[in-house]
């Protein structure tokens, strides 16, 4: 069951719904945003975004900074400067007062890489809001895995662990045992995930050559994902990864 309510409405490939969590949002070291009644608002298909009653939201920290934020499906909103513990972020929220959406009249959409920190309930939350329609789903499987690069086997095992994500390719982390190792060397990259949580990455050497980011793991993914925690993962969209000897595409 999802966290939102079924009151539904739609403009185009927008569409708003209300949401039920308890979502906070710091800034500066203070709470600038408390509710129980966000509307989650899907302004690109893949994932929602977090708009706050204005009631919910500390109006007092936000000063117009004359800016327009243009959407046709939104309507044209006032920008603000959102001024907290002695700091400043300019262009921090977004008011679409005269919005299509009747919904978005009284909210205040704040932008999540200003701010410092975003809960659902007591749980931080990064990159984006969990979306409620997302789901996925962790297997262990006993498919045969081999993946190449360069005419060189990286990584072969019997023992995967399939992880479907909705709306993304299926992904197959393998056994840290099972992977040559000696040929990854650890990026500086890292990325967070809401519904996993922190991966780090890995580029792979094959003589001369050096494909960057070409796997990454969870050491310590969050308590659902917990079946691909230390398990690597690679890119088939840059090495060829054989699933019961059929390549990938």
């Amino acid at each position: 069951m999802s966290m939102t309510t079924d009151t539904t409405t739609r403009r185009g490939r927008v569409r708003v719904e209300h949401g039920a969590k308890r979502v906070r949002a710091y800034f500066g070291g203070e709470v600038i945003a408390d509710s129980t009644r966000p509307l989650l608002v899907w302004e690109k298909p893949y994932y929602p975004t977090y708009y706050f009653p204005a009631a919910d939201v500390r109006t007092g920290l936000l000063v117009p900074d004359g800016g327009t934020a243009r959407s046709p499906s939104r309507g044209d909103g006032r920008t603000f400067t959102l001024m907290a513990g002695g700091i400043e972020a300019g262009g921090a929220a977004v008011r679409y007062e005269q919005s299509p959406f009747e919904e978005l009249r009284d909210a205040i959409r704040l932008e999540w890489d200003a701010m410092d920190a975003w809960f659902e309930e007591d749980e931080q939350v990064f990159t984006h809001p969990r979306d409620p329609y997302t789901r996925v789903d962790i297997l262990s499987s006993s498919r045969h895995v081999r993946v190449e690069a360069n005419g060189v086997t990286v990584a072969e095992t019997a023992k995967p662990t399939l992880l479907f994500e909705t709306q993304l390719p299926a992904r197959y982390y393998l056994p840290r045992t099972h992977v040559r190792m000696d040929l990854l060397e650890r990026s500086e990259t890292m990325s967070h995930c809401p519904y996993k949580g922190r991966a780090e990455y890995w580029s792979l050497r094959t003589g001369e050559d050096l494909l960057r980011d070409v796997a990454w793991s969870y050491p310590t993914p969050f308590p659902e994902s917990q079946k691909i925690a230390g398990l690597v993962s690679f890119y088939d969209e840059k090495v060829d990864v054989y699933v019961d000897g059929v390549l990938r595409t």
